[in-house]
């Protein structure tokens, strides 16, 4: 059965694993834990303001009005005994320090990317590589996005062949599970692999 639905967990869970949710500005990290959460999210999320418009680009970002300022937070209950819980980070370069914290104990990433917006993937990557987290890569579908066979988006991100790579519309759950399910089946071949 997925989802425990009330706000406390079952007594039945043993198990409790963190993954971060992880991507550039705007590219719908807070969307995308809100979708999934079976909880009232917590959102850390303020109004921008014209003191921010010279550090928060917002070019080829539409109707932009609050941004993450410290994490989201959701739970996803996948059986009786396992639970998930999603800390989605924020995405500016000004943030990444809160990403040590939230990166403790975390089990992998499921990294957000815009193909509108796809060089600003690499900063972020290059943060969950140095945390030294396994991740998976989804391709956020915006409305008017351009879209790339995978082989392209694949190459432009340099990922690893065995980087799962998949696309989902954060708004949308069955999508953002499938996302999710990706990313849990790569930590699962993942730690078997190791030695």
């Amino acid at each position: 059965m997925v989802g425990g639905g009330g706000p406390y967990l079952r007594e039945t869970v043993r198990t409790a694993v963190k993954i971060l949710i992880v991507g550039h500005f705007a590219v719908g990290k807070t969307t995308y834990v809100g979708t999934l959460s079976e909880i009232r999210p917590l959102r850390t999320e303020e109004r921008m303001t014209q003191a921010g418009a010279s550090v928060d680009d917002l070019a080829g970002v539409r109707d932009k009005t609050t941004t993450t300022v410290a994490m989201d937070f959701g739970r996803l209950t996948l059986s009786d005994d396992l639970v998930l819980y999603l800390f989605g980070a924020p995405g500016q370069q000004r943030f990444t320090r809160l990403w040590n914290d939230l990166a403790r104990g975390a089990l992998g990433a499921l990294i957000l990317v815009d193909t509108a917006r796809l060089q600003e993937s690499f900063a972020v990557m290059d943060i969950v590589e140095k945390q030294g987290l396994p991740y998976a890569v989804a391709v956020n579908r915006f409305d008017g996005s351009p879209e790339f066979p995978d082989a392209e988006v694949r190459e432009a991100l340099d990922l690893a062949p065995s980087t799962p790579l998949v696309t989902c519309d954060a708004r949308d759950r069955t999508s953002s599970t499938h996302a999710l399910i990706a990313l849990v089946d790569h930590l699962l071949t993942d730690g078997q692999e190791a030695p």
